[in-house]
């Protein structure tokens, strides 16, 4: 009859089982967190008081001045202009909606996430908005929720992802580049999530 393993072996299995776990897990939340992403641009179903729309895109800032332009909104935010950028230089990008900067768009020089958020909560609160629609990539969808509904837990947020060619979310393992971008976005989207843990304020 053979003894019990050794107990250097015993806890090289216990190391394995967790580690499986632990990387199942982490595949799990990378699946739920890849599903949050839109897969094709809807309009949110209700208007509301203001537009954000996070910079980093081409299509972002054509989508936030069409949702103005139609009425969704009563202002626009772009947030995360270049400091260089001049409001004059993004209207010139956009003639057809040149109009509406002369009365309804701001802008801000964030230079990340975390700042669109500080950024938006200060436009927000200066103005009594209580309701925004956020327009940004589809795959920054999560990241951006999660940052804006933490700097703005009373205001109603209406999500507007902007959908590209070159990132297919519906079947990004077919591709590395997409798969590495979306992984990237989760490890920050993980960094987001466990920071409001920390005793730190959001001011």
């Amino acid at each position: 009859m053979e003894g019990a393993p050794p107990p250097r072996r015993r806890g090289r299995r216990v190391l394995l089982m967790v580690l499986g776990l632990v990387v199942g897990l982490f595949g799990v939340d990378f699946f739920a967190f890849v599903q949050q992403m839109p897969v094709a641009e809807v309009s949110p179903a209700r208007n509301a008081d203001g537009i954000v729309a996070l910079t980093g895109g081409p299509f972002r800032i054509n989508d936030a001045l069409d949702l103005l332009a139609a009425g969704r909104g009563k202002r626009l935010l772009i947030s995360g202009v270049n400091p260089v950028t001049r409001p004059g230089e993004i209207s010139r990008l956009v003639p057809e909606h040149q109009r509406w900067f002369t009365c309804c768009v701001d802008i801000d020089y964030s230079t990340n996430t975390i700042g669109n958020a500080l950024e938006t909560r200060r436009w927000v609160k200066a103005r009594g908005f209580q309701s925004l629609i956020v327009v940004t990539a589809n795959f920054h969808i999560p990241r951006a929720m999660f940052e804006l509904g933490h700097a703005l837990p009373d205001v109603a947020l209406a999500p507007f992802g902007v959908v590209s060619d070159k990132v297919n979310v519906e079947a990004w393992w077919e591709n590395p580049e997409t798969a590495r971008l979306l992984f990237l976005e989760y490890l920050k989207y993980i960094v987001a999530r466990a920071r409001i843990w920390l005793p730190l304020s959001f001011e």
